[in-house]
């Protein structure tokens, strides 16, 4: 049949849009893209929700869930057939334990980015470069959370490790752009009233953790700040 729905550029102030090729039946799927990049919400892991560190799957059966959020370890829920997750599939990273819900998902992360984010036996330790900008990030923005500063860390690792670089840049650039103006209101809309001094930080935080001068445009207060709104502009927050 064909998808329902097809993705073209409107404006460059707009970026592209969705738009329906065909009538589309009521519990109909419209459109299915995998995300350039994903990364959990910081203070959603820091609570121990566990899911897939790359599509971000839940690692927990249904019944550890309910148990988890409603404190009662005891608690059995029936059907267990119907839970999709599946333990057996289950990866880890060597190195620095993050879990994966497959073995696709692993190598797919590695592949990526998570060779340059993969931080090792350091994984715990509070002075680590990309340990301090993600306590910044939890420290300004606490849930509901909206937006998460490793989506950003991705995209750097993402160039840093492909082979055709520009390939991804463009692939990243094709997404709307804004004035100073607009992308400062995004920045503040994230992060508050002290906006000015915290994106200060974060970019010295985060130029610590992944400078790299092939993207040093990214690293300058200028295109740090586009950066940042491109993601509050175009990044999807999912709650589950």
């Amino acid at each position: 049949a064909g998808a329902a729905a097809e993705a073209r550029f409107i404006s460059s102030a707009k970026g592209k849009g969705l738009f329906a090729t065909k009538n589309i039946r009521k519990g109909e799927t419209v459109f299915v893209e995998r995300p350039v990049v994903s990364s959990q919400f910081l203070w959603n892991a820091l609570y121990n929700y566990r899911a897939c560190d790359h599509c971000l799957r839940a690692l927990e059966t249904a019944e550890e869930n309910a148990q988890r959020l409603l404190g009662k370890s005891s608690l059995v829920l029936p059907h267990p057939e119907q839970c999709s997750t599946r333990k057996d599939l289950h990866q880890q990273c060597p190195r620095c334990q993050v879990t994966y819900c497959s073995a696709e998902c692993r190598q797919a992360a590695l592949e990526q980015y998570h060779q340059v984010l993969c931080l090792g036996p350091s994984r715990d330790d509070p002075t680590h470069p990309l340990n301090k900008l993600q306590e910044a990030w939890r420290n300004m923005h606490y849930p509901p959370e909206t937006s998460s500063i490793m989506l950003m860390a991705r995209m750097v690792a993402t160039i840093k490790q492909a082979k055709d670089k520009e390939w991804w840049i463009k692939a990243f650039s094709q997404f709307c752009s804004k004035t100073a103006n607009e992308e400062e209101e995004i920045v503040h809309k994230l992060l508050g009233d002290k906006f000015k001094g915290q994106l200060e930080l974060l970019r010295l935080l985060f130029t610590e953790a992944l400078y790299d001068e092939y993207l040093s445009r990214w690293f300058s207060p200028e295109g740090f700040r586009s950066l940042f709104a491109l993601v509050g502009t175009n990044g999807q927050g999912i709650g589950t």
